[in-house]
């Protein structure tokens, strides 16, 4: 683990072991952190934070680190896209643009907004609060200034790009930082830390520490000298981060699951819909956030749209991610094969028609078939809640008011994808939908310019933009009395 610049064992010398999820066979050993890790870890970036070096550190300055960042992530590009394949089990040539360049260009984002960060100054209304009034020669302004220690804990999808979508903007607006990987896929984060020390953070910038999320995420979110929390993953544990954070008042960015629409018209172009539907929802085989897991379809065109996508997923060739053949890549886990094998039972047994796939590959590792299902009941539990693996639930629609109804019917609201040559009807769908993110005839939007707020129980906060770093801000106001 990386504690205020020292690489440092668990001070309980406890270790845990990742799995190659391809194969299910033991890869790496790592610390796992307990509390008192956490602790000193916190101490550290609480000490640099408020160290005068770092308050004092010109803006321009923290660009620079974060171009440096991006330049050696962008020369380890090769080895930090295999670490990713064999540590989380995607394709390669996945890991090679989402994972690993991605990160490059969030970096670069960021880095140009450390130097715009700006307050305001305000001319005062001529009232009299209590003490002295505002004479003429009154100057107001306001300042905006980094929370402090920020804690990120990241997921196990996109390992990698998600440690640095919450570092980036936290640095930008000058925080310090404490990362904490998910415990199934700690491997490049911890090279990033390596990556980090060599691009000249200082000691306690950002520190990484390992371990579960029982313990030390726990502890994270719990600790008194944490003033931020910046969370992705499922919208269970983020109910209990909220709980935790509120007793201190913690400010909060709450990344959380999705039940996201692929939503396609009957005037669309039926092979590029097609083509999108499935890539939704195969991409890292269905561990996505955004994946498109519900596709609703008009009537006229649904089993066209279907087959097409039928055809796509027994199209696909699953296997290790570092076969180039490969289309598919494992589940990152038992865990999670366990519970996508789950919902699969679940969706036969509530009389969802399945047309493709269903069932766990057997062979070693974490393989289950891209699969299919098909029902005219919005209300099925798996047309409601996130299962995160290779699973599309197909239902049609007749009109724009029905699948409207339809696709905000979740407790979710992250994303949705429209597919229509009618501009005017994609701009009134995209504007009637509780989402953070519409995508109108294209692939869904992950650029980190473009601001994404979280609908309903996709979580709380914005990420992208400088809204993003808007998050890792204060505001405070300041009225000076002049001669």
């Amino acid at each position: 683990m990386l504690i205020g610049g020292q690489w440092v064992p668990s001070r309980s010398s406890s270790v845990r072991t990742v799995h190659n999820p391809a194969t299910g066979e033991p890869l790496a050993e790592v610390a796992e952190a307990g509390a008192a890790d956490v602790n000193a870890a916190v101490a550290a970036a609480r000490r640099t934070f408020e160290s005068r070096d770092w308050r004092r550190l010109p803006p321009a300055r923290r660009t620079e680190l974060l171009w440096n960042l991006s330049y050696l992530i962008e020369e380890h590009a090769e080895e930090l896209a295999v670490m990713e394949v064999l540590n989380q089990g995607k394709p390669l040539s996945v890991a090679r643009g989402l994972d690993v360049k991605a990160p490059v260009q969030t970096l670069r984002y960021y880095a140009g907004w450390a130097t715009k960060i700006e307050g305001t100054t305000v001319d005062l209304a001529p009232v009299e609060p209590a003490g002295r009034p505002y004479g003429p020669h009154t100057h107001a302004y306001s300042l905006r200034e980094p929370v402090g220690v920020a804690a990120a804990i990241v997921p196990w999808n996109v390992p990698l790009l998600m440690a640095v979508a919450r570092l980036a903007p936290a640095i930008t607006a000058g925080c310090t930082v404490i990362i904490k990987p998910a415990e199934q896929t700690p491997l490049t984060t911890l090279r990033l830390g390596e990556l980090i020390e060599q691009a000249g953070f200082p000691p306690g910038a950002v520190n990484i520490v390992t371990g579960s999320g029982e313990v030390a995420g726990v502890a994270l979110v719990s600790h008194p000298d944490v003033d931020k929390i910046a969370f992705v993953g499922s919208t269970e544990t983020a109910r209990t981060i909220a709980a935790s954070a509120s007793r201190s008042l913690k400010r909060l960015s709450l990344e959380c699951g999705g039940k996201s629409p692929t939503i396609i018209f009957a005037d669309a172009d039926v092979e590029e819909a097609t083509a999108a539907a499935a890539g939704l929802i195969f991409l890292n085989s269905g561990q996505m956030c955004f994946a498109g897991s519900r596709l609703l379809v008009q009537s006229a065109v649904a089993d066209d749209i279907i087959s097409g996508v039928v055809d796509h997923a027994r199209s696909l060739k699953v296997g290790p991610g570092m076969d180039p053949e490969t289309d598919l890549g494992p589940l990152v886990s038992q865990e999670q094969l366990d519970r996508v094998s789950g919902y699969l039972a679940l969706g036969r047994s509530e009389g969802a028609t399945l047309v493709t796939g269903g069932s766990r590959i057997d062979r070693p590792g974490y393989f289950v078939e891209p699969t299919v299902f098909r029902t005219d009941d919005p209300a099925l539990r798996v047309n409601q809640e996130e299962i995160f693996g290779p699973v599309l639930v197909t239902t049609e629609f007749s009109d724009e008011s029905e699948v409207i109804a339809m696709a905000n019917a979740t407790s979710y609201g992250l994303s949705a994808s429209v597919w229509t040559n009618d501009l005017s009807r994609a701009h009134v769908v995209a504007s009637e939908l509780r989402v953070g993110g519409v995508s109108i005839n294209c692939a869904i939007g992950l650029d980190h310019a473009l601001p994404m707020g979280l609908y309903k129980q996709s979580g709380i906060g914005v990420s992208g933009g400088f809204q993003g770093v808007e998050e890792y801000l204060e505001t405070k106001s300041v009225t000076v009395a002049l001669r």
